[in-house]
């Protein structure tokens, strides 16, 4: 007889919503276990370097996650109120704004307050377990192994389900053995080195392009963040989550081009100190900021379609785990506030009906990109785009072609067909200006055959191979395409 009904591994947001979710859709019914490898006065940190996070998070993934699981979150889980997030253009003549209202968080008492409530729920814990892989029988996980850090020794539970809430870098999904579905590894080029401090600030010159109480400023900037963005979110009117994201490849082109050496933390600093409304910053030195070394902190993100597969006998992905935030911005914790929700619903019902195969876990893909994930493969294709493109480029294209429905419609995973750029495009002076024209057009034609093909993932896994086979087809050459609008 196993241990648990369920083993979830990984304390992070995405683990402690989806057990809240489980214990929801079973009334309470099942023995849940969270394990995590961090201290209990450490819940759900990511790494040495803290919570490493933007901090934000869309009112209507909260909502999402509230309507359906009745879990309500107040102060002080959320610090800060925002209407939104502005992008802007290199030059700073064009901001768009998308997204709709929303919150900064407060990443280390909304971890504490969530086990709180899982604890008042039933659901257990087990801290400072440094997780080594999974238990099989046959063809089925059954649990999880690796060393209690506490005891210095071997630790093993047993369960009719793991899901696996660990992170980008997966231990469990590195080393999954009974699925060929599943994709095991991550690229490089998916993957976003991200850095960011907590300050409290004394306003400087006041400038909206800089420093908005009301909304989170995105800087799109290949000399600042190349092949990413920096962000400025604020957390009061005297306090910013202040950093940013780069692709490894880009930054290196860019110290190239430049001839400069910077890596992220130096990029961090300078953006900092150019930020004319942010004068005197020092790092935060309230007790929820320092605590774990939050207020600083540099990790990695992964900006790519969510695997394609996210289930197998026994076993199932989330969060970050399956690589769900948001390709385009890197925003993690609205996707895991979706697919743990969902996904709570997927186990009550697979476990009510005590079956738990392949087979019977397969709905949670479909319900997953039926809600969000469809969407996902043609943000990816956008980002790539983008970071083909020099900052007269993006600044051009938000300037005449991106208009803030069309920027809406992308962040939906809608497609615009950039009406404008039909005629307009015959008469864009430059040739550089044109290739922007026909990108945005490319990638708006190609979104459209890939939310398409998520709208028709396979039902059961017997046409699994088939459709992945067709996408990666379709990917690929996607991506040499919009590779070659950069050369």
């Amino acid at each position: 007889m196993a241990d648990y009904d369920v083993i979830i591994a990984g304390g992070g947001l995405a683990g402690t919503i989806t057990a809240q979710s489980i214990s929801h859709y079973s009334n309470q019914n099942l023995k849940i276990l969270v394990v995590d490898r961090n201290p209990e006065t450490l819940p759900g940190r990511k790494g040495l370097a803290g919570w490493v996070c933007g901090d934000a998070c869309s009112k209507e993934a909260v909502d999402f996650m509230s309507e359906r699981i009745k879990v309500q979150w107040t102060n002080p889980e959320i610090e800060h109120d925002v209407k939104g997030v502005m992008a802007f253009s290199p030059d700073r003549e064009t901001a768009i704004p998308f997204d709709g209202d929303g919150f900064m968080l407060n990443r280390t008492e909304l971890p504490r307050i969530q086990n709180e409530r899982c604890k008042k729920m039933g659901i257990e814990f087990e801290f400072e377990i440094g997780l080594t892989g999974l238990i099989y029988d046959g063809q089925q996980v059954i649990g999880i192994e690796g060393i209690d850090n506490k005891t210095k020794q071997p630790y093993k539970k047993t369960s009719k389900l793991v899901i696996d809430a660990t992170g980008v870098t997966s231990i469990l999904r590195n080393g999954l053995k009974n699925s060929t579905k599943v994709e095991k590894k991550i690229n490089i080029e998916d993957l976003e080195i991200t850095g960011r401090y907590i300050m409290d600030f004394e306003p400087g010159q006041k400038d909206l392009t800089e420093f908005d109480p009301d909304y989170c400023i995105i800087h799109l900037d290949q000399d600042i963040a190349p092949g990413g963005y920096g962000w400025v979110f604020p957390k009061s009117e005297t306090k910013v989550n202040i950093g940013l994201g780069v692709e490894k490849a880009f930054l290196d082109k860019r110290n190239k081009r430049l001839g400069k050496k910077d890596n992220v933390e130096s990029l961090m600093k300078e953006y900092l100190q150019r930020n004319t409304a942010i004068t005197n910053a020092k790092l935060s030195e309230d007790p929820t900021d320092t605590l774990g070394n939050n207020h600083s902190g540099i990790f990695q993100v992964s900006v790519r379609r969510q695997n394609e597969c996210m289930v197998s006998g026994g076993y199932m992905m989330v969060g970050d785990a399956a690589w769900m935030p948001k390709p385009i911005d890197a925003g993690g914790i609205g996707p895991a506030l979706i697919a743990g929700t969902i996904l709570g619903k997927n186990v009550a019902e697979a476990l009510q009906a005590n079956d738990t195969s392949e087979a019977s876990l397969w709905q949670y893909n479909l319900d997953f990109i039926k809600e969000y994930g469809y969407k996902t493969a043609g943000l990816e294709l956008f980002r790539r785009l983008v970071q083909q493109m020099n900052n007269e480029q993006i600044s051009y294209g938000m300037k005449h072609f991106l208009g803030n429905l069309d920027v809406e419609a992308i962040s939906k995973g809608e497609h615009p067909d950039f009406s404008g750029l039909g005629k307009v495009g015959m008469i864009i002076r430059g040739a550089l200006n044109q290739t922007v024209a026909k990108g945005l057009k490319y990638t708006s034609s190609e979104n459209q055959w890939l939310v398409e093909h998520y709208n028709n993932y396979p039902k059961d896994p017997s046409g699994f191979d088939e459709w992945n086979k067709s996408l990666h087809q379709r990917l690929d050459a996607s991506f040499a395409k919009i590779e070659a609008f950069g050369k």
